[in-house]
């Protein structure tokens, strides 16, 4: 899902290089794009320079919405690269050494996701003076933080735990990522997000998106009466015990009246099926960013969410359409024992610093 979709690098030609992660949310050819959205609505002036480079993910639900977004950016103007990164031990070889010549001449680098293994150590072999992290996530939130404070970069999901033998063995790159990724004299980073951000490093430019480009592209939505559902990963990710969820889901559902689901790309099949069975929801599993789903339409009147990007990115996408955005708390009580230290506070801090979204009490489920 955009908010939360993870994207791929983006290769433009010397003058212009997106880099966009392939494991996300996701689709940050979309955001780029808003930048260029025009007031009345007219297909925005394609860049020449730039190329958008997709390192394909397994994930088949990620896979396919990268596809559509890819013909997306196609229909804007864009050269579009599909690499893919992950398909046997010898593509990572292949890919680095076919983008090497591009990343080292391009002046101006985007990427997706500053986390993604992938884009640090693609990061290490360009020289470029302008470095841009364009990305709808909660992970922005806690990016900004961290190269604030100096920090490793680490997802917050997993912050407080011991790094492993793969973090140790990457942690040369890690950090060379980060430093390249610190504003200096010689190179200049900038942040283009809808999310909140804090502690900004200095130096570091922050821009807002404010879903222009989805608003210009897509709809208005046809609204019905009823409620809809957004999924959540935080059972695959660890932080969410998987009972406590389903109950969560079947009372939120009952209370409100909701009748779809809208499955985030991660959620595992089994769970969903689960799902159905047990709340009677519809599943639907978007082949697009829900921004954009939602954008389509139609779309329930309430959109009910637990903590996460969303309800941050489809009160914009969605502005002037009377369409609520509420979003449920995470119980502490339904965090799993490996869940890290930083969890509770950071899916607070997602909902606390939410705009224009009806704040629900968590539910309370038995034990």
């Amino acid at each position: 899902m955009p908010g939360r979709a993870t994207p791929a690098p983006a290769v433009p030609a010397p003058a212009a290089l997106g880099a966009v992660p392939a494991q996300t949310r996701r689709a940050a050819v979309r955001r780029a794009l808003g930048r260029r959205a025009t007031g009345d609505g007219a297909a925005p002036q394609a860049d020449a320079d730039l190329t958008v480079v997709v390192l394909a993910p397994t994930d088949p639900m990620t896979r396919g919405q990268l596809r559509r977004m890819a013909d997306l950016a196609r229909e804007e103007g864009h050269r579009v690269r599909w690499e893919e990164a992950r398909g046997g031990t010898t593509a990572p070889f292949h890919t680095i050494g076919g983008l090497a010549g591009m990343l080292r001449r391009a002046d101006r680098i985007v990427m997706g996701d500053p986390f993604s293994r992938y884009v640090q150590l693609l990061l290490t072999i360009t020289r470029a003076k302008d470095l841009v992290v364009v990305d709808d996530g909660t992970a922005t939130m806690e990016f900004v933080a961290q190269l604030a404070r100096g920090e490793r970069l680490v997802r917050w999901h997993r912050k407080g735990g011991r790094p492993g033998a793969r973090d140790l063995l990457f942690a040369p790159v890690s950090s060379s990522a980060r430093r390249r990724l610190t504003p200096s004299a010689r190179r200049r980073v900038e942040v283009f997000s809808s999310m909140p951000v804090s502690e900004v490093p200095d130096g570091v430019t922050v821009t807002a998106n404010d879903f222009a480009w989805t608003r210009a592209r897509f709809g208005p939505p046809a609204v019905t009466a009823g409620a809809d559902m957004v999924g959540t990963s935080l059972v695959e990710t660890g932080v969410v015990d998987g009972e406590r969820y389903l109950e969560a889901v079947r009372a939120l559902a009952r209370a409100h009246g909701a009748t779809r689901y809208f499955a985030h790309r991660r959620e595992h099949p089994d769970k969903l099926r689960r799902l159905a069975a047990e709340t009677g929801l519809e599943i639907v599993r978007p082949e697009l960013p829900l921004e954009l789903i939602a954008r389509r339409g139609p779309v329930g009147r309430t959109i009910l969410s637990f903590p996460s990007t969303v309800v941050h990115t489809l009160p914009l996408a969605l502005a002037g359409t009377g369409v609520r955005v509420a979003v449920c708390d995470i119980d502490p009580a339904w965090l799993t024992a490996t869940a890290s230290p930083r969890a509770q506070g950071f899916l607070s801090g997602v909902t606390g610093t939410a705009r224009d979204v009806h704040r629900l009490a968590a539910v309370t489920s038995p034990a």
